[in-house]
């Protein structure tokens, strides 16, 4: 699969590029941790999908000291980075698997996912949404930290044309930008209108988009029963 193979390639730098490659990092992290619901020292069940070096679930685990987290990657290179990050923490656990195989059964109060549900076909993003709400325990909440298509072809330049600014700006070298765009034209970004009217379908209440910034978003819903 190619796209494992393009992030088992950057695992070990991927931390290191990530400010620079989204320019919003701070917001756009920051929204995620914002928004979830439950009190600080709650020992809550967290899913990451696509957790590749862990570096949201580190910021979720710092937030909620006594949560355990689950997390879940195709690339066991990255996996091997959130493995280090973690190291010695019991309350992390590891599963090499795509989003396809997320069991659905109701064992989490939180599902989380940063920059990886974009790569999926819309379909599946679709079904995807549907084993999340499953998964959910009464309660619980699915925020997705991701990337989104424009309306329009030319808004749609316009995102691409403010983003090479922003990572410019920067200072990033050259062979991190062009194993970015390579990654890149994996993506297979959505309208936000259409995954919140997914996350609808799957029987997700207050759906909302709590952060945009030109392609940069972040959106979830509740399972209320």
């Amino acid at each position: 699969m190619k796209i494992r193979e393009l992030f088992d390639q950057c695992a070990t730098v991927y931390d290191r590029d990530r400010q620079a490659l989204v320019p919003c990092f701070d917001e756009f992290y920051g929204t995620v941790l914002r928004v979830i619901p439950f009190a600080s020292q709650a020992g809550i069940r967290v899913l990451e999908l696509g957790a590749g070096t862990g570096l949201l679930a580190a910021m979720v685990a710092k937030a909620y000291p006594a949560a355990s987290l689950h997390l879940t990657d195709i690339s066991e290179a990255m996996l091997a980075q959130a493995k280090q990050r973690f190291a010695g923490n019991p309350l992390v656990t590891y599963a090499l698997q795509d989003h396809n195989h997320l069991a659905a059964t109701a064992e989490y109060d939180l599902v989380i996912s940063a920059l990886s549900i974009h790569h999926l076909e819309d379909s599946d993003k679709q079904a995807l949404f549907q084993k999340i709400y499953r998964a959910l325990r009464p309660g619980g909440m699915f925020i997705n930290a991701d990337q989104a298509r424009s309306p329009s072809p030319l808004s749609e330049d316009q995102y691409e044309k403010q983003w090479l600014e922003d990572v410019k700006a920067g200072n990033i070298s050259e062979s991190a930008l062009e194993q970015a765009i390579e990654r890149m034209r994996e993506d297979k970004n959505a309208l936000l209108s259409s995954q919140l009217m997914w996350l609808t379908d799957a029987g997700f209440d207050d759906v909302d988009c709590w952060y945009e910034r030109f392609r940069f978003v972040v959106y979830g819903g509740t399972k209320m029963a």
